[in-house]
């Protein structure tokens, strides 16, 4: 079994900062990509960051230069730093990781469950 578990949602001010973290744990040969999604109110689930194994990263128009995605493999744990906050932030965070559970199978993809991100103005 591989748990994904989010973790860091919280209400805030618009301007404000706030740090999401994602632990991936069980049994865990190789994490490959790993990626953050939100889905806001009424709207379809959109891809935030993602990150390569080897650190490289590329992020949505809406987020680039405020937020920062990164992964400490050591720890195997995501995390998405948001800086300069805006309303439409607003939405559930997903963490999301292709994970390869031993040597001899295929990686699957899988969803943490969701933390909450509420941006007040």
């Amino acid at each position: 079994q591989v748990q994904l578990v989010e973790s860091g949602g919280e209400l805030m001010q618009a301007g404000g900062s706030l740090r999401l973290s994602c632990a991936a744990s069980g049994s865990i040969f190789r994490i490959n990509a790993m990626a953050w999604y939100r889905q806001a109110p009424g709207k379809q689930r959109e891809l935030v960051a993602v990150i390569t194994s080897g650190g490289s990263a590329i992020y949505a128009d809406s987020v680039k230069g405020r937020f920062t995605i990164s992964r400490d493999n050591t720890k195997n744990t995501l995390y998405l730093q948001m800086n300069s906050l805006k309303p439409e932030d607003t939405a559930v965070y997903y963490c999301n990781a292709n994970i390869q559970r031993n040597g001899y199978t295929l990686a699957n993809t899988y969803w943490g469950q969701g933390t909450q991100v509420t941006v007040s103005s």
